[in-house]
C-alpha cells in the first residue's frame, strides 16, 4: 500500500465545482470527484491553521486544551508511528507556520521532508532598502505584510512560486519512488490562503478588472455594503488562485496515470478550514462564529480496496478521522487515545461514524453539529474566563506564552491522554479576535437553511446538541473551567 494525502490551506468548499460552485475554472477538481468519493458533511475539529495539523497527527481534539502550538511529547504521531512500523513518510510543503515557534515539532515526525520558502510573512529575504511605495498591499503595516513585499520580489517566474515548487516536489517523489511500496507522501500548500498572489494567467480565466484594487489581501473584520466591489475583487482573486491549486492538483493526478498509481495507491485531498469572503457581513475566520464557510471543508477520498469513486457520501466525518484512516490503510491500529475512526467503510458504503462532532477554536465558542443542525454554544460572560493552556512546550504561533501570563503557571497532574505526564497550567490571555460572547448561541438547520441565514429558536434542538457538547467534552477530557467558561454542567449530558 501506498498513500498521497494532499492538503490545501483555506480551501473553500463553496468556490469548488464539485460542491455547486459553477463559476470557478477548476477542472481537476471535476476529474478527482470522478476518481474518488466526495464527502458532503465533512467538518473541521480544532482550528485554525496549526491546531488542525496537530489533529492530523493525534486523530483528538486539541482546542479546548491550549491554542495554537506544537505536537507535544505526549502525543500520538500518524507519521511518526507509520515510520516506526516500516513506512516511509516524507512531508514536502510551502507551509511557513512549521518554521516558527508554534509549529516547529511536527516535521521532524516525518521520515524525511522538505520545505520551500517564500509564502506570505515567511522570513525568508532580507532587503533593508525602502520598498516600493506602489506594491500590492503597501497600506499594511505590520511585520507580516513588509515581509511579503519582499518575498514577492525573488518570485519572478511561475516555477519560482512556492506552490508550484511544493508540488512538483510531490510529484517527483512518486516518479522516484512509485516502484516500492510503504510510503505516505504529504503534499501541503499554503495556497489558496491569502494574500491572493497568482500568476497573471490564472488571472486571465477570468472576466474581471484586477487591477483597479492595489490589494489581494483581505482585512479579518467585518465588511459592508460599502465594501462590496472589494469583497467581488477578492472572490475573483480567490477564484484565481483556486485554479492555480486545480492545476497542481491536476498534476497529481497524472502522475497517477502515467505511473499506474490508482491499483494500490490512496489519494486524500482536504484543506485545515475554509474561509469568508463576504458572507455573513465577515471576511476571513477565527473571530467570528464558526459558519460553514469556515467549518465545513471539502473531503475527497480514493481508497483502492473498495474503488468507490464518483460517489458522494453524507456520513458526519472530521478531520480526527485522518490519522486513524492513514493508519488503516497500512494495517495499523488507531491508538487509545485517537478520537476518530478509520473512514474506510464510510467510503465503501457509507457507514456513519459518529452521531455528533465538536469543533471550534481555542477560547472561542464551542459548537456542535450533528450533519444536519449546527449549534454554537458562547461563553457566558465577557471576560471569557477562565482559560488555561495546558502544555509542556509554551509557545505559540511566533514567540512563547507571554512572561505574565507563564508567571501564573502552575504544574498540573495531566490529563488521561497525556499518560501521567505533568505540564504547565497557563493563564490564557491571548483569544481570537473579538469576545465571543457578543455573538450570542446560534443554531441553524442546514438542511433547510444552507446558507445559515436565519437562526433557529427551538428550544428541544438546541438541549440536545448541547448534550452532545457536554458529552464530547467528557470523552475529551476537557478542562473543567471549560464547562464553568461556557456555563455548562459536565454531569448532565443530556
Amino acid at each position: 500500500m501506498r498513500a498521497v494525502l494532499v492538503v490545501y490551506d483555506s480551501l473553500n468548499r463553496h468556490m469548488l465545482p464539485p460542491y455547486g460552485c459553477d463559476w470557478v475554472h477548476a477542472p481537476n477538481f471535476n476529474r478527482l470527484a470522478e476518481r474518488a468519493a466526495t464527502f458532503d458533511t465533512a467538518y473541521i475539529g480544532s482550528s485554525p491553521t496549526i491546531p488542525m495539523r496537530r489533529e492530523l497527527h493525534t486523530g483528538r481534539y486539541n482546542f479546548l486544551h491550549r491554542q495554537w502550538g506544537p505536537v507535544e511529547p505526549f502525543d500520538d504521531s500518524m507519521p511518526e508511528i507509520l515510520h516506526k512500523n516500516g513506512v516511509h513518510t516524507h512531508l514536502v510543503s510551502d507551509g511557513f507556520h512549521y518554521w516558527e515557534d508554534g509549529g516547529a515539532t511536527y516535521h521532524n515526525r516525518y521520515s524525511t521532508w522538505h520545505f520551500n520558502r517564500g509564502q506570505e510573512g515567511d522570513f525568508w529575504k532580507a532587503d533593508l532598502n525602502e520598498l516600493d511605495p506602489s506594491q500590492p498591499n503597501a497600506g499594511r503595516d505590520n511585520r507580516a505584510a513588509h515581509q511579503d513585499r519582499i518575498n514577492r520580489a525573488y518570485t519572478r517566474t511561475e516555477e519560482d512560486w512556492p506552490q508550484h515548487q511544493t508540488f512538483a516536489g510531490g510529484v517527483e517523489f512518486l516518479h522516484t519512488n512509485h516502484p516500492h511500496q510503504n510510503w505516505l507522501l504529504q503534499i501541503e500548500t499554503f495556497d489558496p490562503h491569502e494574500p491572493y498572489f497568482v500568476p497573471q494567467r490564472f488571472k486571465d480565466l477570468y472576466d474581471h478588472d484586477f487591477g483597479r484594487f492595489n490589494n489581494d489581501w483581505p482585512k479579518y473584520g467585518r465588511t459592508g455594503p460599502e465594501d462590496a466591489e472589494l469583497t467581488e475583487h477578492y472572490r475573483f482573486l480567490n477564484a484565481a488562485l483556486i485554479s492555480f491549486c486545480d492545476e497542481s492538483l491536476g498534476n497529481v493526478l497524472d502522475a497517477f496515470d502515467e505511473l499506474g498509481l490508482w491499483d494500490d495507491t490512496a489519494l486524500t485531498v482536504t484543506t485545515d478550514h475554509g474561509f469568508l469572503l463576504g458572507e455573513h457581513g465577515w471576511w476571513a475566520k477565527c473571530s467570528m462564529p464558526f459558519y460553514d464557510e469556515i467549518a465545513r471543508v471539502p473531503l475527497f477520498v480514493w481508497d483502492p480496496r473498495s474503488r468507490v469513486h464518483g460517489e458522494r457520501r453524507r456520513s458526519l466525518v472530521q478531520h480526527i478521522d485522518l490519522a486513524p484512516t492513514l493508519l488503516d490503510l497500512f494495517g495499523l491500529e488507531p491508538t487509545p487515545d485517537m478520537q476518530g475512526v478509520p473512514l474506510a467503510r464510510t467510503v465503501a458504503a457509507d457507514a456513519p461514524v459518529r452521531e455528533a462532532g465538536l469543533f471550534g477554536i481555542h477560547g472561542g465558542h464551542v459548537n456542535v453539529t450533528d450533519g444536519r443542525y449546527v449549534y454554537m454554544h458562547p461563553p457566558v460572560s465577557a471576560a471569557n474566563q477562565p482559560l488555561f493552556n495546558y502544555t509542556v512546550m509554551p509557545t505559540q504561533m511566533q514567540g512563547y506564552l507571554s512572561l505574565d501570563d507563564l508567571r501564573e503557571a502552575e504544574l498540573h497532574p495531566g490529563f488521561p491522554f497525556t499518560r501521567g505526564l505533568p505540564f504547565l497550567k497557563v493563564p490564557s490571555s491571548r483569544t481570537w479576535g473579538d469576545d465571543p460572547d457578543q455573538y450570542g448561541a446560534l443554531l441553524f438547520d442546514t438542511e433547510s437553511d444552507p446558507g445559515q441565514e436565519t437562526p433557529l429558536e427551538d428550544e428541544a434542538v438546541r438541549d440536545r446538541l448541547t448534550g452532545h457538547i457536554v458529552r464530547l467534552m467528557n470523552a475529551t477530557d476537557a478542562p473543567p473551567e471549560q464547562y464553568e467558561r461556557l456555563g455548562l454542567d459536565p454531569t448532565s449530558p443530556g
